[in-house]
């Protein structure tokens, strides 16, 4: 009776041990490892590509932001959004795509009317947009609805506008564009793109400078 108490105290024990040994390595020494590595090596993308200006966060590279006024560069349209109807205590948005086909009359609507609104917007009394030069991501939204980033095109296209409405010369915002427009990933992976936030945040930097 004693022995068969003695052992199962030294295998609880045990048991115990190896709880605490494991909790211990796996709950702290490694959380924190893959922390302090991430954190060492990776420090921009392990505290989610934030972007800072005037000394505070005021977003990511990584996620699109919408509402800018027409002072500004606009971003690709985020038809696709959905409204948070679950924890209303939030206000939240939903990632996602219209989940519309190319040839959906909603969709097309849509299209037809963002184009209108891209022309009107960016005709100035010195330069003015055709329908021909508006390209898709002007008027589209990409499949997230929260693509940060616009072709140099969509870019390019906004410059006459922004230089107007903030008493600049277009030379001086294109500027801005050019030096804010990265190429392929490794020179062959996805397309030529502008960060919009980026872009704007060195647009304000250039007005107080002025």
């Amino acid at each position: 009776m004693n022995n068969s108490v003695s052992n199962t105290g030294r295998l609880l024990w045990a048991g115990l041990r190896a709880l605490l040994v494991l909790t211990l390595v796996t709950g702290v020494i490694y959380p924190l490892a893959v922390t302090g590595v991430a954190q060492a090596l990776f420090h921009d993308k392990a505290n989610g590509s934030e972007v800072r200006a005037d000394g505070k966060g005021v977003g990511s590279s990584l996620i699109g932001q919408q509402g800018y006024s027409l002072d500004y560069f606009q971003p690709r349209p985020a038809n696709g959004l959905g409204e948070n109807s679950v924890n209303t205590q939030y206000k939240l948005i939903l990632s996602g795509a219209t989940n519309r086909s190319a040839d959906n009359p909603e969709l097309v609507k849509w299209v037809k009317e963002a184009k209108a609104k891209v022309v009107k917007d960016n005709t100035t009394a010195d330069y003015k947009v055709a329908p021909s030069q508006v390209p898709a991501d002007a008027v589209t939204s990409s499949g997230s609805g929260l693509d940060p980033d616009i072709s140099p095109a969509y870019a390019d296209l906004q410059v006459h506008r922004v230089a107007e409405k903030n008493g600049l010369t277009a030379a001086q915002v294109q500027k801005l564009v050019d030096e804010h427009t990265t190429g392929r990933t490794l020179g062959f992976i996805g397309e030529p793109r502008v960060n919009v936030l980026e872009l704007n945040i060195a647009l304000k930097e250039l007005l107080a400078k002025s």
